[in-house]
């Protein structure tokens, strides 16, 4: 098979460009048969250049870069829906989309979608990027012979808002990077100091509205918290952030997959998260689930973690353990193959 995937989310920050970059680098990992073409659009960042590189390519893999802006795709692929894949990188026997575009194929289609956040919280969403999201899924739900949604509670999302038929989706769950394990006294420190952390802290997650901060603030009161997600806090710097915390806060009111709560996990850091949407999928039994609506019952969770921190450490790393980048990228390959065996 010649296996197409887009790869231009890999330059820039966030859970898409991680999925990506772990996918593609473990597919080339477990696969010795099969020939890869990446497909990488972006006017002003080059992937050479990039930090997030693909590592594992060998001569079965061939990039293809080109020098588009992403809205003029946008207005080619999700809006006029002209160009087919091929005429840019040859015939192809798949083509596994990204989250940003849609273009017309001649071989069958496979789109991954995270979560449906520009649906359901468009207050959250810039109205430009809400418009293009919508437009992408429009021509999904039409022409992708196949949708990968990353947990139980996206597919359902997928079924209920988008209408697609669930023998049309696979759930393939994401997993921990390497990088998320228990980090030596000395690096935590170091890090501490880097962000003058004194003492115990609670590790907790701003952003979006949904990231719910404010009332994690409120449950967290008279505890030190670090938050994560301003734009000094170094992605390097996680693994040493979360093996320092006494637990990670993550009552998010809505999430696709809830990568954090994993890489908690891994590094031996107990986790408060959320009663809904995937983050009971994720946690399992591992982590404290409370209403993430309820100051009370945030501060319940907290205590709980605390008190069983012990127990939580060791619940965590079993729950880690089940998700690998290796299992998501063999179950991938899995659908490639059977969507054109069956094309």
């Amino acid at each position: 098979m010649r296996i197409a995937i887009d790869v231009s989310q890999i330059v820039y920050p966030g859970g898409v460009s991680v999925y990506t970059k772990n996918l593609v680098e473990n597919l080339l990992k477990i696969d010795r048969e099969n020939e890869y073409v990446l497909f990488f659009a972006s006017l002003r960042r080059k992937m050479q250049n990039a930090k997030l590189k693909i590592k594992n390519c060998n001569a079965k893999c061939k990039i293809k870069e080109f020098r588009f802006p992403p809205t003029f795709l946008d207005i080619l692929w999700n809006k006029f829906h002209i160009l087919p894949i091929e005429r840019l990188i040859e015939e192809i026997d798949v083509f596994h989309t990204s989250d940003w575009i849609e273009p017309p194929a001649n071989c069958p289609k496979i789109t991954t979608i995270h979560d449906l956040t520009a649906l359901l919280f468009p207050q959250e969403v810039h109205p430009k990027i809400a418009a293009v999201h919508k437009r992408k899924l429009a021509w999904v739900k039409k022409e992708s012979d196949l949708i990968i949604a990353v947990s139980e509670s996206t597919k359902n999302d997928i079924i209920r808002f988008l209408g697609i038929p669930e023998e049309k989706i696979k759930v393939i769950y994401e997993a921990v990077d390497e990088r998320f394990k228990p980090q030596s006294k000395e690096r935590i420190e170091k890090i501490k100091n880097k962000y003058d952390i004194e003492g115990d802290y609670l590790l907790c997650f701003t952003g979006p509205a949904r990231k719910n901060i404010e009332r994690v603030k409120k449950a967290c009161s008279g505890r030190q918290i670090f938050i994560v997600g301003k734009p000094y806090v170094s992605i390097e710097d996680l693994p040493s952030l979360y093996s320092g915390a006494l637990c990670l806060v993550y009552p998010s009111l809505y999430e696709g997959f809830g990568l954090p709560i994993l890489e908690a996990m891994a590094c031996g850091c107990p986790v408060v998260t959320a009663n809904v949407s995937s983050m009971p999928e994720v946690a399992g039994n591992a982590g404290v689930l409370v209403n993430p609506e309820s100051v009370e019952d945030i501060t319940k969770g907290i205590k709980k973690a605390l008190e069983n921190r012990e127990d939580f450490v060791k619940k965590g790393f079993k729950q880690a353990e089940k998700f690998s980048w290796e299992k998501t990228a063999q179950e991938t390959l899995k659908v490639y193959k059977s969507l054109v065996s069956n094309h």
